[in-house]
């Protein structure tokens, strides 16, 4: 029985009982600290918590879940996937425990023929509380299951709860034996192995307090109303009807498996243990598997790669689907082969992945391109990072190393962690923690310091508890208010002096605070015998606004009547800049899709920056294709409106919003063009889009794996660019003594061709200079023992360059027991190359051991092969010292 039949079957038999059929909410929950749905009953937790009372009194489902806890197991046992569909049926104050076990026995033995899944009543075993006596009764003299079928376990295996205070009740499950071939005999209580859970009843009907663990809490009493929550895994239920050992072989998830077989030119085996054929490759085969699925499912529902939370998980799996399919043998891409075979097996049960397939692909083949890359940069350096630990006798990559790949090469610490073990080497995971945390902290005080540095913040949560600030900016400029709090150092104070810096809280302000991107206002504030200037003004508090400022002259009071003035051109020209985003927005939109969402913005007078999610860099072509197209509705004067609607009702419009910004229940809305342009956003506006004059792009560049960012000016920041192009052009013409600024490009690659001729000539010249030199410097060979010992310091010299006349040297040397010491010096440091010779390396003179004795004295660190190694130090001063400590260690190597 297929999966999809599965899910069909127990719809059909619910629906027939009275059960509202409740479509599969998305993989992103909405509930508050969770990132997915983990489960089929957590859409549904707002009616059981009594947060919300629900439409219908019993409803049924079949939810897409993804879970990742235990993801380092994925592959290696029958039960642990990621993706999962949650069959349920619930039940909120209406029937209980005498309808639902009857039922859930009903469903699953009925033959197939009837509309049941036909398992054979013989194999089912059932657990329940043992403190639950209805249970009991009800599955041995209702149902008749017999006695020593049906097991009590305690409360740490059969009972639900929250885990904190609110409902919890009873929970009784449902096993199939697999047979003898699977395990002992004896019931789930002596095998989970061979006794696999398809099924679990809940039976909310208490109500538990404070505790901790799964039985340390005390049950209050009982709920005003019982209800029911159960849950059937399909794969689970889905692996025994196709007869096949596990969920990564049942329908919706073998073919990628199969393809996955195929590109690797690996046989699959079904192994189950370690001492298995193939065991390994197997296990990555049902990773790629698994993971493959979970990913399109997630992309399906709107999440897209990034460096943190969802995005982050969604990364992770597909890295480690790649970087198995690459352990498998496979270094090409794999997802345009993988991804349709999973949307094959999973369209009939979800549509979506077909209708937007392009939208999933697009993302999914652009990410494993920069992984790719990301692997190629980083895996070269973890190898040398390896190779170093090795050579100097650890057996740790250092956190700063794993740091910088992290940081530097957007290698996953997860993934650097893996190759270091392939590597037979450990990681020093803790430092690596260390040096994160110490950036989010770096993070956080630049943006604690940017705010406003508001250490304390109750004085201005017992202004906010008072009354929020009435803001008044989207039609006036200068608004006469109350002079309502000065705080200095986070107190309140009376009053201010002049020179005095001062935080200030208005009753009404014209000055926009800070948000959505928008830079704060500047401006005045001024009274009876004083002003203020204003510099910036922050929201510590939501609601709040709170105006930095110094008082310029006078003495401000607190309470006294104050005029509010804002700067009038800078928030016109601010406004130009944040018109000009959200149509950045819309532009990028219509020319890449609808997945090139916004991940970050800011704007003030003349400038704007706009990060979107995205995985390639833009090419001319495309940023032309962009500026042009904001161009064009600049020119067009498109009006813009400005209204407040539910929230419902704006995303019914097609208002875009921030993803992953929390809104309340009315939101503003702002359009430029109607459908041009429609965003959820507080901020402010021009009129219409010819106030903005013209927008140019200045850069288009990464900030991140999966994130891009433009940058432009508006208005006449871009005509004055504009116009120092035109003269940079015009300089360059002269320069170069062409006609006209279009012959510029041909006689610049005319110019540069013979810039490089010229250096290639050069370095051919420095070559010859090097080897006349290596003949005469052959001369001052010493003989150290049986070991010819040339130690030369070449001075001011690149490290290629002095590995070059090392390699250059030996050869001269000859057959006879030889060893080279090059030294030179690159950026003030100096750098030294070692090599020896067979018949050296036979007399036990190792380049690598000397090169290490030599960069201890230079005051740095160093590591190779034997005939030929590498290093660097601090103190050039120290290199005739190192050649004497090499001559020593020669001497004692023999």
């Amino acid at each position: 029985m297929l999966s999809q039949e599965i899910s069909k079957r127990w719809i059909d038999f619910f629906e027939a009982r009275g059960h509202t059929v409740v479509p599969s909410a998305s993989l992103v929950s909405n509930e508050p600290g969770a990132m997915f749905t983990i489960a089929g009953m957590v859409p549904f937790i707002p009616y059981f918590l009594g947060r919300e009372v629900p439409p219908y009194s019993r409803a049924t489902s079949v939810q897409k879940c993804i879970r990742t806890l235990d993801i380092e197991e994925v592959g290696k046992t029958a039960r642990h996937g990621t993706f999962f569909q949650m069959a349920g049926n619930f039940s909120f104050g209406d029937y209980f425990k005498k309808e639902v076990i009857p039922w859930a026995w009903e469903l699953l033995t009925t033959s197939v023929d009837d509309g049941g899944f036909g398992l054979d009543p013989e194999r089912l075993w059932i657990t329940v509380y043992e403190g639950d006596d209805e249970a009991y009764d009800l599955w041995t003299r209702v149902v008749g299951v017999p006695e020593e079928r049906v097991q009590r376990m305690s409360m740490k295996e059969n009972y639900w709860s929250t885990g904190q205070p609110g409902p919890a009740g009873p929970d009784s499950e449902i096993f199939y034996d697999r047979g003898p071939a699977y395990g002992k005999d004896g019931g789930p209580a002596v095998d989970d192995d061979r006794y696999i859970e398809i099924w679990n009843l809940v039976f909310m009907q208490y109500q538990r307090g404070e505790g901790i663990g799964k039985d340390d809490f005390e049950i209050l009493g009982e709920l005003p109303k019982k209800s029911i929550d159960t849950g059937l895994g399909v794969e689970r239920l889905a692996m025994l009807l196709q007869g096949v050992e596990n969920f990564y072989e049942t329908d919706q998830v073998r073919p990628v498996l199969d393809a996955a077989a195929e590109l690797s030119g690996k046989k699959y085996h079904g192994s189950e243990s370690a001492s298995d054929e193939g065991y390994e490759d197997d296990v990555r085969m049902r990773v790629v598997a698994d993971h493959i699925r979970s990913s399109l499912m997630l992309i399906a529902d709107g999440v897209i790669p990034s460096n943190e939370g969802r995005g982050y998980i969604l990364r992770r799996l597909m890295r480690r689907a790649i970087r198995a399919m690459r352990l498998l043998g496979v270094t090409e891409p794999c997802l345009p082969v993988l991804f349709p075979a999973s949307r094959d097996a999973m369209k009939g049960a979800f549509p979506v992945v077909g209708d937007e397939f392009d939208r999933i692909s697009r993302i999914a083949y652009a990410e494993e391109k920069a992984f790719l890359r990301t692997i190629e940069s980083g895996t070269e350096r973890l190898e040398n990072a390896v190779k170093q630990a090795k050579a100097t006798g650890q057996s740790t990559v250092s956190g700063q190393d794993a740091f910088t790949l992290h940081d530097t090469y957007g290698f996953p610490i997860d993934l650097t962690l893996e190759m270091a073990e392939e590597a037979g080497v450990k990681v020093d995971e803790k430092a690596f923690r260390e040096l994160m945390e110490e950036q989010r902290h770096r993070a956080q005080a630049d943006a604690q310091a940017k705010k406003g540095a508001h250490a304390d913040l109750s004085t201005f949560r017992e202004l906010a508890d008072q009354r929020g600030s009435v803001f008044t900016g989207y039609t006036e400029l200068k608004t006469e208010t109350t002079l309502r709090a000065i705080i200095v150092d986070g107190a309140t104070v009376p009053a201010a002096s002049a020179g005095q810096q001062v935080e200030v809280v208005l009753d009404e302000t014209p000055f926009y605070a800070e948000a959505g991107g928008q830079a704060a206002d500047t401006g005045t504030i001024s009274g009876n015998g004083f002003a203020l200037d204003v510099s910036d003004v922050q929201q510590p508090v939501k609601g709040l606004s709170v105006h930095r400022a110094v008082v310029r002259q006078g003495e401000a009071v607190a309470g006294t009547p104050v005029v509010a003035q804002v700067n009038e051109q800078r928030r016109r020209d601010g406004e130009k800049a944040h018109s000009g985003t959200h149509i950045v927005h819309a532009a990028l939109h219509q020319i890449l899709g609808n997945e090139a969402t916004q991940r970050g913005s800011f704007n003030k007078e003349g400038y704007l920056r706009f990060d979107f999610a995205w995985n390639e860099g833009l090419s001319e072509s495309v940023q032309r294709e962009v500026e042009e197209l904001a161009n064009t509705a600049i020119r067009d004067n498109l009006q813009t409106v400005t209204r407040e609607m539910p929230l419902a009702e704006a995303k019914k419009l097609g208002a875009m919003s921030l993803f992953g910004e929390k809104y309340g229940d009315t939101v503003r809305v702002v359009e430029i063009g109607g459908d041009f342009s429609r965003e959820l956003c507080g901020g402010t506006h021009v009129d219409s889009s010819a106030e903005i004059g013209s927008l140019t792009l200045l850069t288009e560049q990464s900030v991140g794996s999966g994130n891009r960012r433009v940058e432009a000016l508006v208005g006449l920041d871009s005509f004055n660019h504009l116009a120092a192009e035109r003269t940079l052009v015009n300089q360059l013409t002269s320069m170069m003594k062409v006609q006209k600024s279009s012959d510029l490009p041909e006689k610049l690659n005319e110019t540069l061709n013979k810039l490089k001729a010229a250096e290639k000539e050069l370095e051919k010249l420095r070559k010859e200079k090097l080897q006349a030199e290596a003949g005469k410097l052959v001369e001052k060979a010493e003989t150290v023992g049986t070991v010819r010992v040339l130690l030369h310091n070449a001075g001011e010299m690149t490290a290629n360059e002095v590995r070059d006349l090392a390699l250059d040297l030996r050869q001269r040397l000859g057959s006879d027991a030889a060893v080279v010491a090059v030294t030179g010096i690159n950026n003030g440091r100096p750098v030294i190359i070692i090599a020896t010779n067979e018949a050296a390396r036979s007399a036990g003179v190792k380049a690598g051991a000397l090169v290490r004795v030599a960069t201890s004295v230079l005051g740095g660190g160093g590591g190779g092969k034997d005939d030929v190694a590498q290093g660097g130090g601090q103190d050039p001063a120290k290199i005739d010292d190192a050649f004497a400590a090499i001559r020593s260690a020669v001497t004692e190597a023999q």
